[in-house]
Order: C-alpha cells, then structure tokens, then sequence
C-alpha cells in the first residue's frame, strides 16, 4: 500500500463496495445518469460509496475529465492523467511530490469493471459500454452532435442538424433554396485572385433533407482551380443514399461531374483534399465564362436525386 493512504488505498477498498453509482464519462454525467449498479462487499455485506466518491476515484484532479490507463499516482496516492502529468511538469497537483512512474494499478482495474452510457445518450445513444470501451465509441458515434459545415471560418458550433440549418441561416446568412435542381452563377471580377478562399456556400432542402453546395477558388499545385462539390447534412450511410450531378459549359461545350454527396461528418478541408467533386481549371472556367476571359461567369447547373 503506498504511504499516505490517498485514492488509491480507498480504491482497493471500495472495489468490492460499489453500490448505487451514478456511471458517465464527465463529471456532470457521473452525477447525473440514471443507471445504476450494486455489488456484494467482503463477507456478503452490501457496502455502498456515493456518486461524489466514485466521482472523485475516477476523476483527473486537473482536467476534471476521467482518467484512462496510464493512470498516474504521486508516493502518497494522489492520481493525475497521462495528459495531464506532463502539464504539471511531474508535480502531483495535490501534494507537489514528484509523481515518478508509478502506476495506480487498482484504480485502472477498478474502471475495467465499470460499464457506462454513452455520453450523447439524452441525444438518443442508450447503448452501454465497459469503461475502456466508452471512449472509442464516443468518436464514431452516430448520435454525436454535427460540427458547422461553413468553410468560410473556423466556426467551433455544433449540434443536432435542425440547429445547425438554423445557425447557417441566422449567423452565416447563407442562401437557402427549395427544390433538387438548381442553377447558379458564380462572377469575379478578378479571377486571377486565387488564395484559397471559400467562396459560396448554399443549403438546399431535397427530399426533406439538408444539402450544402460548395464553391470555391484554390490551387492543385500550381494550377489555380475551381471546385464545385455537395455535402450532405447527415451520416454517410445516409449520404450513399443520394447522388448528385454539376454541369458546367459555355461556348457549346459542357463538362460534367457525378458523385455521392459526402457527409458533414468529413471536413470541407477533407474532401476539398480529396478532390472528390467537380474541378475546373482555370482557363478552362475562363473560356466557358466568354467574352475576353478577363471575368469569371461561370454558370453551374445541378440535379440531387435518391437512388432506388
């Protein structure tokens, strides 16, 4: 037992003691899930630990997020996360020993019998999960909220989709339009100004769905581009349920894109990368666009429609 008593000696103690817990991943789920959890103690008594002492085994004293293995303890059995012991340059946050390498084995075995909700269960997720396993889901989860789609700024909002077409409406004023065909015109002045810049976005509402089109100027290389792609306001299994076409022409001739719209859950930044849309180098924009090619009118025609 290490020297001090400390978290760890009161973990060895209520392994066998844990009775009407409150299980989650912060520490406002720990204290609020509604499931819970009973065990028989040494010798057949039913011991118990409240949902403040089970919070404060599992909880990092810094991050105040729960703790994962390496678990970390100072010689008195302070714990600390591996993220954050390198933030208190190894200095136990309790006490100020050095905190070393040593490991709080009982407290990691502890939370390998823990099962808990997910964290967006009051958004629809009620699966359980071990302890070690929670956190893996918790990325792929598909009931977790949806990050903004706007790719003119690095917008930090989240949440459910009806929020998000609300947020894009009221704080990016992006246009929003009816219907699964469309046809737009993109003008610049001065299309040799190419900097990676984003330069429309549009929403349209198809099927009962939400559908982001992007627009933008940037370079492969080189070689200034236009590109042209759809992204769609839900998950990818979703999305392969769609497809979608971009015409672009001019001066008798057409160039024609086909694809799968991609889910918000992939950056703009990501399929942008992946060229995974319609692109139109530049001089081949500037002779659709007509005239002395010195201004960019590009029209782009498009068509979303539900495979069978």
């Amino acid at each position: 037992m290490v020297p001090g008593g400390g978290i760890c000696k009161d973990v060895i103690e209520s392994h066998v003691a844990f009775a009407d817990y409150d299980m989650a991943t912060s520490s406002e789920e720990l204290r609020g899930s509604p499931l819970r959890k009973a065990a028989t103690g040494v010798g057949g008594n039913l011991g118990a630990t409240s949902t403040n002492d089970v919070h404060e085994l599992l909880e990092c004293p810094v991050c105040i997020n729960l703790m994962y293995p390496p678990i970390y303890q100072c010689p008195n059995g302070h714990t600390v996360c591996s993220i954050c012991k390198a933030r208190v340059h190894n200095s136990c946050p309790t006490c100020r020993n050095e905190l070393g390498n040593i490991r709080c084995l009982a407290l990691e075995k502890v939370a390998e019998s823990l099962e808990l909700p997910c964290r967006y269960q009051i958004l629809g997720c009620h699966d359980i999960f071990p302890y070690y396993s929670k956190l893996k889901h918790e990325k792929n989860c598909r009931y977790r909220p949806y990050s903004c789609p706007y790719a003119g700024a690095e917008c930090s909002v989240t949440g459910d989709i009806p929020f998000l077409v609300m947020h894009l409406k009221n704080d990016h004023k992006v246009d929003m339009h009816d219907g699964c065909t469309f046809n737009h015109r993109y003008v610049k002045s001065n299309p040799h100004e190419v900097e990676n810049a984003t330069w429309m976005l549009t929403v349209f509402n198809c099927f009962g769905r939400q559908f982001c089109l992007h627009f933008e100027a940037f370079h492969i290389g080189m070689a200034p581009v236009y590109m042209a792609f759809l992204r769609f306001m839900g998950d990818e299994d979703e999305a392969r349920q769609f497809s979608y076409s971009l015409v672009v022409g001019g001066n008798g001739r057409k160039f024609m894109w086909q694809g799968v719209p991609r889910s918000i859950r992939d950056s703009h930044r990501k399929v942008r990368d992946s060229q995974d849309g319609l692109i139109i180098q530049r001089n081949l924009a500037l002779f659709f666009s007509g005239g002395d090619r010195q201004e960019l009118k590009l029209k782009v025609a498009g068509r979303i429609w539900k495979e069978q």
